[in-house]
């Protein structure tokens, strides 16, 4: 994704089920950034006992140096494969921002890609209703906005 024609990285982390856990977007993909992505997840959604990756650098070395700090036991596994769902779950924020040509500002891409994952998460039905009435993506985006 491309923001004033600088490259920038979108992290999303999805459970094994489809459901989006998190996600930040980074000027930089880089440890730093790949570890603070890591503790915003951990804070919202708990410690989980294992994480599966593709084979990037950043991401590894961010699970690693949190394990040592924090003396966690965070198990890293590689698998092209089962990170498909990761994969599969990003092509729907994809196919909406490639269109764009990039944006004018991080501000900007970080307010538009947080209106696509909530509309995606709707879709998904990971929104909490109110009661027990069944809504429509529509009345659940509504609800939302009162």
């Amino acid at each position: 994704m491309k923001i004033k024609g600088k490259a920038a990285y979108l992290y999303r982390a999805v459970d094994k089920n489809g459901h989006t856990i998190d996600f930040l977007l980074t000027p930089t993909r880089d440890r730093d950034a790949a570890e603070a992505f890591l503790r915003k997840a951990i804070r919202t959604q708990g410690l989980p006992e294992k994480i599966t990756i593709d084979k990037s650098g950043a991401n590894t070395a961010a699970i690693t140096h949190y394990n040592t700090t924090h003396k966690t036991a965070i198990v890293i596994r590689h698998s092209k494969y089962l990170n498909n769902i990761v994969e599969q779950d990003h092509r729907a924020v994809k196919r909406l921002v490639r269109p764009m040509l990039g944006f004018k500002s991080f501000w900007a891409a970080r307010c538009t890609i947080a209106g696509i994952e909530v509309m995606h998460a709707i879709r998904k039905g990971q929104m909490i209703t109110s009661g027990h009435l069944l809504q429509t993506p529509a009345e659940q985006f509504y609800a939302l906005a009162a």
